[in-house]
This record gives structure tokens, sequence and C-alpha cells, in this order.
């Protein structure tokens, strides 16, 4: 079993997004879930920071006592079969907690040091996670039974944190509006970007969504009505990518594509008023979503409204939906499709 920590604020997208590297995925209070199993694919999850190899688990009471105590019985009754120096890093989740982590890290560290380890708070060889969040009851896929719940493990994974470093505005070609790569990712993640997969944004933009499906291995397609848009994608994707991309114009409604010719479609359809394509945005996005339905099996499409309705007359079945909220004007809904 494993440990991970989840970004961000919306617990049900990160877990989701985690089932794509990990098998039976479930939140166990906020910024925490579980995982039977895990892929090498968790490396390049964008709302999982770390994920351990889960030692066990306790509900304790919020007293900072009992806390240690519990947090200290799991750890002497655990079998641990490692070598090397250690060091414990405690963590009260979001803050949720008022956990005393100074105190826990100083007893199980003692609890490590009675064993025969010896710590390196710098360089250990291994790193003991104690991660704390305070449950919020039964809903949706989390479990929840009141209290709040301590997990301990071996640090297995630690994502790279990249995403601050490829902001849109360090791209070669930039347009406001682009997507936060953190979010590209994970929509990449969901349509199931891999190696020797085949990825299309059909309105491709500037190129975010094709960049963070290029970097986890997958060949990416990219397809824009506009010429400047066209052209501005190929630099950001020449600047980003050591190849495996194409990039053509073409209107997303009548693709020049093959049926079944790609394993994912993910794009962000025009929001409203903000957006400069002529004509009725309904019927386009509709459109889009049909061609989606012929050439790929799998889609993910992002927008300032649900587009549910659109998506069904395609062809679609909506296997999960998402609200994520950006600001107080704009929530981003995302849906994830297949046929």
């Amino acid at each position: 079993m494993y440990a991970l920590e989840l970004a961000g604020q919306d617990d049900a997208f990160a877990a989701y997004e985690a089932e794509q590297a990990a098998s039976d995925v479930r939140v166990v209070a906020p910024g925490l879930a579980r995982a039977r199993g895990i892929t090498d694919r968790v490396r390049d999850l964008a709302f999982t920071h770390r994920v351990s190899d889960l030692v066990g688990r306790a509900t304790v009471d919020p007293g900072e006592g009992l806390t240690v105590a519990n947090a200290r019985a799991v750890l002497e009754a655990a079998a641990i079969d490692r070598e090397g120096t250690v060091a414990v890093r405690a963590v009260d989740v979001r803050g949720t907690t008022g956990i005393d982590t100074q105190r826990v890290e100083r007893d199980l560290g003692q609890v490590l040091v009675d064993r025969g380890f010896a710590v390196d708070l710098d360089d250990p060889d291994h790193e003991l996670r104690v991660l704390f969040s305070r449950e919020q009851g039964r809903e949706g896929n989390t479990e929840a039974d009141g209290g709040t719940v301590c997990l301990l493990g071996w640090l297995a994974v630690e994502t790279p944190r990249e995403f601050t470093g490829r902001a849109p505005t360090d791209r070669p070609f930039f347009q406001p509006g682009s997507m936060d790569p953190m979010l590209a990712r994970a929509l990449v993640n969901v349509a199931g970007a891999r190696e020797g997969a085949t990825v299309l944004d059909p309105m491709c933009g500037t190129g975010g969504i094709l960049i963070e499906a290029g970097l986890v291995g997958a060949d990416v397609l990219g397809v824009d009505v506009q010429r400047k848009m066209v052209r501005g994608t190929r630099e950001n994707l020449a600047h980003a990518l050591d190849g495996g991309w194409d990039v053509v114009r073409a209107d997303a409604s009548s693709l020049p594509i093959a049926d079944g010719a790609v394993d994912a479609v993910v794009f962000d359809a025009p929001y409203g008023r903000q957006s400069k394509i002529e004509g009725n945005l309904g019927a386009l996005v509709e459109g889009a979503l049909t061609e989606a339905h012929r050439v790929a099996p799998r889609c993910v499409v992002v927008g300032d409204r649900p587009w549910a309705r659109p998506a069904s007359a395609a062809g679609w079945t909506v296997e999960a939906s998402f609200e994520r909220r950006v600001h107080r004007s704009l929530t981003r809904y995302v849906l994830v499709l297949r046929r």
C-alpha cells in the first residue's frame, strides 16, 4: 500500500489523475490518499506531490500527546527492513490539525535510533513521512470516521515540480489566456498520454497541452484554424520537445485525420465572450466533439461551461466531470469522455 500527498484543493480531481498511474486510489483525508499499487507513471503526475510506501495508519485524538504516542506505537509495531541513514519529516497537511510536527519528528526519530539507525537530516538514505490531516466526513470517495488521520510511510517517489519553470510567458510564442502547465499535465494524464500513445489537440492555441503530453512521452498532433497559432505552436513545440510532434492548420469540426487515428483528444474550448471565434460557439464545440469521437476512443474537454449536452449529442459517454474554480468570474469545467 502507498500514501499519496495530493496537491491543490480538489482532492477528487487529484485522485482521479492519480488513478492513471496507481491502482485502487482512495482519498482518506484532505490532501491525503492511499493506493494499492503504483507504476512508474506516478513521476509524471501533476497533482500528487509525493508517494510513500505505507508503514501504517492511525486515526488519532487531536490531543498532541495521544497523537505522538499513537504514531509511535504504529512505527514500533512495524517491520523495518531498511539499512542506512534516516530522517523523519512530519507534516500537518494543509495546517488542519495543529499537530506539533517538531515533537513528532524528535519522538519518532528516537524510535529509529533505538533500532540502530543513524539520523541524517540533510541527505538521508530513507525518509519517513508522517502525515496528519483532519477528516471531513464520508463524502464521495473520501473515507472518513472523524478525528485526525495519521499516515506513516517511507518516501518512494517525489514528483518533479517543474511547472513554474515552464510558465507560458517563457515560451517563444505567448498569448494571454494560455493554460497553466500543471493543469495541462493533469488533463493529458487523465486522457491517457504516455509513451506509445498519440494525443491530439484540435484547438491547440499556443500548444501548452501538447507540450505536457509530449513531455510524458506521447506523440502529439496539434490543429488550429488560425495561421498565427499554428506558427506559434510549432515554435513552442520545437523549443520544448525533441520530436514526435506535428501541427497543421484546419478546422476542429473537419479534421484531416483518419478514423481512429489517435488515442486521445484533449482540448480547451473557447471561452464565451473572450473568444474571437466567429459564429455559434455551441455548434463549433459540438462539431469538434463529433470529430473527436470519430478519431479517438477517449476525450477530455475543458471550458467555461459544462459541455455535457453537446458531448452526448456527439456520441460520447461522460465518464467523469469536475468543476475547478479559477477566480470569482471563471470556473473551468472538465469533462472526461469515452466512446
